[in-house]
């Protein structure tokens, strides 16, 4: 099992991020937390990681915060809960605003991250009450995570096609990614725009 990884940040593409660890590159796919948590290209990373073994693919997946890994953990445990819907959720929201979500029964909320609706909103809730270990309480955790001071923002060719991809990648369809995204076109990076349309959506 892979548990974490300490390398050089290679390439950026989200949802999905290389990191070059002893002149081995690894594929990560990660939430946008994580990814709007990563400083840019060529600096070092490190990152928990959590393996997951099909038979067609081993994938492998990345977090900046060991608490935003067992969440996924968590996630995944509860039925119809897949990675890519779990990196959806937390791409969505952070740990503290997924718990209080839980512990106030705010399935209207859950149901605006994608690929939720009420009956899944529902599950969630009713599973994941009694799973938060005693650290994972609302005020105990960071409100979020913010890009590192000076990190620099990833180049792209087109950031809005770019952002576009990785929302439908997350369980947004495309005529919907395409309404998040707009307003949006200045933003500084394309995870910083994806984050910006995740957060507007969840507003509601």
């Amino acid at each position: 099992m892979i548990g974490r990884l300490r390398g050089t940040l290679l390439e950026k593409q989200p949802p999905w991020m290389v990191v070059d660890v002893a002149g081995v590159g690894y594929e990560l796919e990660a939430s946008m937390t994580t990814l709007v948590a990563m400083p840019g290209t060529g600096e070092s990373v490190s990152l928990y990681t959590h393996l997951t073994i099909r038979d067609d693919a081993h994938l492998l997946y990345g977090f900046a915060r060991e608490q935003e890994r067992a969440l996924f953990r968590a996630l995944i445990k509860v039925n119809g809960i897949g990675p890519k819907l779990a990196l959806g959720i937390l791409s969505g929201m952070d740990e503290e605003a997924f718990i209080r979500c839980v512990m106030d029964d705010d399935a209207k909320a859950l149901t605006r991250l994608p690929g939720v609706g009420k009956k899944t909103a529902e599950r969630l809730i009713i599973e994941m009450r009694d799973r938060f270990p005693h650290w994972q309480q609302p005020g105990e955790l960071a409100v979020g995570l913010e890009g590192s001071p000076g990190s620099a923002p990833v180049a792209a060719a087109d950031p809005v096609a770019d952002a576009e991809a990785a929302l439908v990648s997350l369980g947004y369809k495309p005529a919907e990614a395409t309404r998040m995204l707009v307003g949006l076109e200045e933003a500084e990076s394309t995870e910083a725009m994806i984050k910006a349309a995740l957060s507007r959506r969840l507003a509601g």
